[in-house]
């Protein structure tokens, strides 16, 4: 850790000293490799094997002769079942094995589905970084997962559960200890397997880069810091990263933006990402918007203690977008990708927007803000339209929205509207092909009628019925017509709670997702 003085000043008009945290070395990037080997001749900490309901010993007869017969033991017992989640470590006692443990991992029914691969992948990643003192892994991978989409699967969940976030402990845990991870394949496959590996790797610390920065608190992640985060991480090859300060904020017009942002002493950012493929110079231009709020109080709509216990994590749409735009980069997608994270806090200070103003957004609309708590619409609506004049021809925004949301949908899928059909397919297709769930809500412009104000355009709020699609619909009169679709992730950016697959903090929801979209996104345009 590098120290630094961020942060907020004291009441002398000091800076405070605080850590600045430069996440890259805190993250680690294990070295991730795909090669055939014979299993007792394997040098790591760990073995880890899928272990499928009804499997029974098939596959596993030279790994159960390691052990002893323990595995044979235990199916007879049935203390070994092959259920999702079970796991079940033993020690291998064979002499001339140089690995002197192994995994099972319980992984259910679903034979080669690459989200159960991913999933089973991940609560071996969790269980071996609970075993403490694993460096090196080996994931066996059966034949039945020997595709590009299950190899790839695997390297992200073993990436993904091996995760840790102990920055702010100063005793106790440690960070992953994790350095070395071996896909274990066949011969004929593992130079062909390698890219596939390499890809799940890359997109598996692109989405723990944005859990570290879910995480991190909201007195060490101001907007102007949030800002220098993404230069530090997202610059490099072809892409590259402008920082928007209260000047060229003010000459694009964003009036929404700068009233949210008003109420706080930390200025506003808006974080502008640019991805150019080599031999790419026209065409059409993704434009991906992540919603940046690093505190949510609610502004003078204040929020209740509980309701903003967990609202540093608001920024978790802009998290997403600068974690796919280094993935969208380290991977060389084939499409123009233009990332945009505006960065606020909305805080009640004594210049803070009041329910009843009417801002000026970038588009010319006038808004009657009747709820400062519904800030990210605010500066999401300017931010689509900037996208617009910066070149994007498609639209995708992210962001922790609405708790209507968390309503309807629950913490197991995000939410998705936009328009038109076809693109809000694509979307879904997407997400889908990198194992995260998208469930489209409708969008009738019957709803728009719950926006409509007295004295302006429209409002910011359209009351309690529909509340995830009235904001929706709100985003939609700043999107120029354009194909556009919007990704509320308010119930599935955190976890709660921990769980065999599963840690408890920011998910990293949605990288995975428009990291995919900027490859399907160019096949899709061919195509039509």
């Amino acid at each position: 850790m590098t120290a630094g003085f961020l942060g907020r000043p004291n009441r002398k008009g000091q800076r405070l000293r605080v850590y600045n945290l430069v996440m890259r070395a805190e993250l680690g990037e294990p070295e991730v490799v795909c090669r055939a080997a014979m299993l007792r001749e394997l040098e790591v900490d760990l073995i880890c094997l899928a272990h499928y309901a009804d499997q029974g010993l098939d596959g596993l007869e030279e790994v159960d002769r390691a052990v002893g017969g323990a595995f044979g033991r235990a199916l007879t017992s049935g203390t070994l079942t092959g259920k999702s989640d079970e796991l079940f470590f033993s020690d291998i006692s064979d002499p001339e094995w140089s690995c002197r443990r192994v995994l099972l991992v319980g992984a259910g029914r679903g034979l080669g589905d690459p989200s159960v691969v991913r999933g089973v992948a991940t609560a071996a990643g969790v269980a071996a970084r609970g075993a403490g003192g694993v460096e090196k892994l080996a994931w066996i991978v059966p034949d039945s997962e020997r595709s590009d989409s299950a190899i790839q699967a695997a390297a992200e969940g073993l990436l993904l559960g091996a995760f840790r976030d102990v920055r702010f402990k100063s005793e106790g845990e440690e960070a992953s200890s994790l350095t070395h991870v071996e896909l274990i394949v066949g011969r004929s496959a593992a130079g062909k397997m390698q890219v596939a590996a390499k890809r799940g790797a890359v997109l598996a610390n692109c989405v723990n880069i944005a859990r570290l920065l879910g995480n991190e608190p909201a007195n060490l992640l101001t907007p102007p810091v949030f800002a220098e985060r993404a230069l530090q991480l997202v610059s490099g090859g072809r892409t590259t990263v402008e920082i928007l300060e209260d000047e060229a904020i003010a000459s694009h017009q964003m009036g929404l933006l700068q009233g949210v942002a008003q109420g706080s002493i930390e200025p506003a950012r808006v974080i502008v990402m640019r991805y150019e493929p080599e031999g790419v110079s026209d065409g059409p231009v993704l434009g991906l918007v992540g919603k940046g709020v690093t505190f949510d109080s609610g502004g003078l709509s204040l929020k209740t203690a509980d309701g903003m216990m967990r609202m540093k994590r608001d920024m978790a749409g802009g998290a997403a977008v600068i974690g796919a735009m280094r993935a969208i980069g380290s991977l060389g997608a084939p499409t123009r990708v233009l990332g945009i994270v505006p960065a606020v806090e909305n805080m009640p200070g004594g210049r803070a927007i009041r329910p009843g103003d009417v801002l000026t957004a970038a588009n010319g609309k006038r808004v009657e803000v009747l709820n400062t708590d519904a800030e990210g619409r605010l500066i999401l609506g300017d931010s689509l339209v900037l996208a617009q004049k910066l070149g994007a021809t498609h639209l995708v925004d992210i962001a922790t929205l609405t708790g209507a949301c968390v309503v309807a949908l629950g913490h197991q899928s995000s939410g998705l509207m936009g328009n038109p059909a076809a693109w809000i397919e694509t979307v879904r297709f997407a997400a889908e092909g990198a194992g995260e769930r998208l469930w489209p809500l409708p969008m009738f412009e019957e709803y728009a009628e719950q926006l409509k104000s007295d004295i302006a355009d429209l409002a910011n709020v359209g009351g309690r019925p529909a509340g995830a699609i009235t904001a929706g619909m709100f985003l939609k009169a700043f999107t120029g017509g354009l194909p556009w679709a919007h990704i509320d992730i308010a119930g599935t950016a955190w976890n709660e709670k921990s769980a065999t697959h599963l840690l408890r903090g920011a998910t990293g929801v949605g990288v995975r997702s428009l990291a995919e979209l900027a490859f399907q996104f160019s096949q899709k345009e061919k195509q039509s």
